[in-house]
């Protein structure tokens, strides 16, 4: 039997950035904003929508850099005060359940396989379904309107 584990970004690629003043992020074609909304702001190390006022990144990410021809960039907000969480197997935060969510299923040689798009309630069964695929090494979820890049999805084992 297998469930799925969703990965958040890890904080600390980012962390350095925040020190950096507003022109040496330029310089990387970085912006940092303040969410004026939630939710809205989707930060991609904590799964979670930022609050209204948070400082947060807005910044090109290499989400899929695979040797392939679905090598992909994108970009992603990452919020200031937000850090990685642990989610349980099989959990799915609202920042995923609130929004309409494209998913790419991958093979070993990360090429894409298979893909649909689904409202967030609905998510947790359209993931089980396509990880029941054997040929589906991990899956890529994304903001279905404007395609940004979400989390990583991975098949996991868990006892009967």
């Amino acid at each position: 039997m297998h469930s799925f584990q969703l990965s958040g970004l890890p904080a600390q690629n980012f962390s350095a950035l925040f020190e950096l003043d507003d022109a040496q992020l330029a310089e990387r074609a970085i912006q940092r904003v303040t969410a004026e909304a939630h939710p809205g702001y989707p930060c991609r190390v904590g799964l979670v929508d930022a609050e209204v006022g948070d400082e947060l990144l807005l910044l090109p990410f290499e989400h899929q850099s695979a040797a392939s021809p679905y090598r992909a960039s994108g970009p992603i907000f990452v919020s200031r005060r937000t850090h990685a969480q642990d989610l349980a197997a099989g959990r799915l935060p609202p920042y995923l359940t609130r929004r309409l969510v494209s998913v790419r299923a991958y093979d070993a040689a990360d090429r894409m396989v298979d893909a649909d798009v689904v409202d967030g309630n609905a998510l947790a069964e359209l993931i089980t379904r396509i990880l029941d695929n054997a040929d589906v090494a991990y899956l890529h979820l994304h903001a279905a309107r404007r395609g940004c890049y979400l989390c990583r999805v991975d098949r996991v084992a868990i006892s009967p």
